[in-house]
């Protein structure tokens, strides 16, 4: 197969290059738009209480207006809040030439110390908060406050569910362009010192932003828009690092591999062709691995991951494609050209240092073997100490933000946290609700761990549910907000509800708990099946039943050790309270995946020296020698775009590059340079049983080979 393809693009590089173009330009004209949402119910079933509760609300008061933002006022002298200051803000409020998405601004609110008032925007009819040219008022309204507060004395900050959406993708697009320029720099950076050519080192980038980058997105909003799926803003970030970190990394599978024949004197379409015979298996095989990790996310109950899974999984698949087909055909087309204007590629390199290291390898596996392994599993006890945070708001956005200082302004003023996102409690039956139940009920929810208060009940006009309006003490997407919800007030309202009743919790904070127990489940459905069809893809491509399960066991100890690590850096050093609790999936996902690339390079390359006669340590130490470059470079590259998400300026982000880049040089330098070759030395013969794919092969047909000019 895979020769049959190399045959095909060192013949007709020109027409496979107008194939890529053509279908670009197709998919980019004709694509639909489908717009990323930060709504969190969007992601989450409707079988969840906190998704009930907005659905009854909506159905049994349809013409009811939420508060779409809550604008802060304090004075700029830090002085408490005088009475004129309180009339100030009424005038500014009832004054304001108001964005079209907010309808009303509600009377100004003091708090118990007088230092904070505040004033809440009701949001128009048809207003979700979804739609980018929907946030984009929010900087209008911003700009009309601070013309209002102009020589007042007064200062007005806000905040609420418009605010925040909009600081959000703010934050997400300052993320993707730092991130979009550190991971281009660094990879010109790298490509420039490892192979000192023009054209290796753009044409990654070139293949990427021109070619890779719009197909993938033009079929992850066709894939969004066919299978219903949710777009998260986050991950355009994600994808930026995987389309260049991960594209290169399979360009560099063929480079390598392109360049060892060429210095053999083979004529550079033959070399091509033979380039893609060899290496394709590897790279499709790892691309699979990748692809069938992350569509394991479909699993989920989350929208969040059942949108982010196969996003990622077209991007990979995109750059599986390109590296087997586009960036060879333009190496076909360009010749010796390739590699100018360096001319060391012609002449091989000793590889003293990869030698050593596979000379030492299969002289003491049992030593690498224990060394590397012990190392990991060190790691990977301080997993245990891993806590998780619920705190997505914070997490996912930066700290210097609007919306973020106006809540800290709020609750520093003497207004409880929750004032901005109230927890409403709805009370439903098929019968008609006795009113006479309510005071009770009200009394109940107000003594509840976390509330502060509670507002009289608003019956609908079926006269079938109530909202009861709560009050949190702490932040709405705080851990303390959703142990308050999961431990206070849900079960206070079960246990309190009339008979013939049912309560239901809605609200950011609700909506945050039962994000928590889905991921829980989650976690217990995901990672076998991922882990269960990369085991199969690893079965199938080594024709083999023993080396997988190695395999598998040592991309698992490199999770475990990752997840540690990342540990001891933020909680344990850092003093973190926790972090977030999605992180380890993706660690999961990318180590795993990302790590059995690298495995599946090198166990390939071992077969392929132990086919030509070597014993299994002579063949460990061999494979060390040939791949060990390719490995350590791709390595490298892939490590360093992850840890460009270190500059995003959130701590989701910072946490996820330094734990994926850390998994990912675990991955290369670790488990595939030693562990890995290490056990399959160890094991021998008996790793590939029952298919025997060490074996040696009968002797092909010697090509004549036509030296390079």
């Amino acid at each position: 197969m895979f020769g049959a393809l190399g045959r095909l693009v060192s013949r007709r590089p020109w027409y496979v290059i107008a194939a890529w173009l053509v279908a670009t330009v197709l998919v980019v004209m004709f694509h639909p738009k489908v717009e990323a949402t930060t709504d969190q119910a969007d992601f989450l079933p409707d079988s969840y209480d906190s998704i009930k509760a907005a659905t009854l609300m909506a159905d049994a008061f349809p013409d009811q207006t939420d508060s779409g933002a809550t604008v802060v006022f304090d004075r700029t002298d830090g002085a408490k809040l005088a009475e004129t200051d309180v009339a100030k803000i009424g005038e500014i409020m009832q004054g304001l030439d108001l964005p079209k998405v907010f309808t009303s601004a509600g009377e100004p609110l003091l708090s118990p110390t007088s230092e904070v008032a505040i004033s809440n925007l009701a949001l128009a009819e048809g207003v979700t908060g979804q739609d980018e040219k929907e946030l984009d008022q929010v900087k209008d309204l911003r700009d009309e406050l601070k013309k209002a507060t102009d020589g007042t004395g007064l200062r007005a900050q806000t905040t609420g569910s418009l605010p925040q959406s909009y600081d959000q993708i703010q934050s997400s697009g300052n993320a993707e362009a730092i991130v979009g320029l550190a991971t281009v720099v660094l990879i010109v950076l790298l490509l420039s010192i490892i192979f000192r050519s023009v054209l290796i080192t753009l044409l990654p980038l070139v293949a990427v932003i021109a070619f890779m980058t719009p197909m993938a997105n033009g079929l992850i909003d066709i894939a969004a828009k066919v299978f219903g799926l949710q777009k998260d803003p986050s991950t355009t970030v994600i994808l930026i690092v995987v389309l260049f970190g991960v594209g290169t990394d399979y360009v560099l599978f063929f480079v390598f591999r392109y360049r060892e024949r060429l210095r053999e004197g083979e004529e550079h379409r033959a070399a091509v062709a033979h380039a893609i015979e060899r290496a394709g298996e590897a790279i499709a095989s790892a691309g699979g691995a990748v692809v069938a990790a992350f569509m394991a996310l479909l699993l989920s109950t989350l929208g969040m991951f059942r949108s982010i899974g196969p996003s990622l999984a077209i991007a990979v698949a995109v750059s599986v494609v390109a590296a087997l087909t586009l960036i060879p055909a333009f190496a076909t087309v360009v010749g010796r050209a390739f590699f100018w204007p360096s001319k060391k590629w012609r002449i091989a390199s000793k590889g003293a240092r990869f030698e050593k290291i596979g000379n030492a390898v299969g002289r003491s596996p049992v030593r690498y073997a224990l060394v590397s392994g012990g190392a990991l599993l060190v790691l990977s006890i301080f997993a245990l100490s891993f806590t998780p945070t619920f705190d997505i708001g914070s997490s996912s956005s930066a700290k210097n933000i609007e919306s973020a200082k106006a809540s800290k302004t709020l609750e520093e003023g003497g207004f409880s946290a929750g004032a901005t996102q109230p927890a409403p409690v709805v009370l439903h039956s098929d019968e008609a609700l006795d009113p006479a139940t309510f005071p009770a009920f009200k009394a109940a929810l107000a003594d509840a761990k976390g509330v502060s208060d509670v507002a009289d009940p608003i019956p609908a006009p079926d006269g079938r549910t109530a909202i009861f309006m709560t009050t949190l003490e702490h932040d709405p997407s705080s851990d303390d907000a959703l142990d308050d919800v999961r431990e206070g007030l849900r079960p206070a309202a079960e246990k309190a509800a009339p008979d013939g009743t049912t309560p239901y919790v809605g609200g950011l904070t609700a909506i945050f708990v039962d994000f928590q127990a889905a991921m829980n489940r989650d976690y217990k459905v995901v990672f076998p099946v991922a882990a269960a069809i990369i085991l199969i893809i690893l079965a199938l491509l080594l024709r083999s039943l023993v080396a997988p399960w190695y395999l598998m066991v040592s991309v698992g100890l490199g999770f475990a050790a990752t997840l540690g690590a990342t540990t001891i850096v933020f909680q344990l050093i850092g003093g973190a309270d926790g972090l977030i609790f999605i992180l380890p999936i993706y660690i999961y996902l990318f180590v795993v995946a990302l790590g059995t690339d690298y495995n599946i390079l090198m166990v390939a390359r071992l077969r392929e020296e132990a086919r030509e006669g070597l014993t299994p340590r002579e063949a460990a130490a061999k494979a060390i020698h040939h791949g060990g470059p390719t490995i350590a470079a791709a390595g490298l590259i892939l490590a360093g775009t992850f840890a460009s998400l270190m500059l995003a300026g959130n701590s989701f982000m910072t946490s996820m590059g330094f734990a994926i880049a850390f998994g990912i040089c675990v991955a290369a330098f670790v488990m595939a340079m030693f562990f890995t070759p290490a056990l399959t030395a160890l094991i021998g013969h008996a790793a590939w049983w029952p298919g025997h794919g060490d074996e040696k092969r009968d002797e092909e047909p010697e090509r004549e080979l036509v030296p390079t000019p």
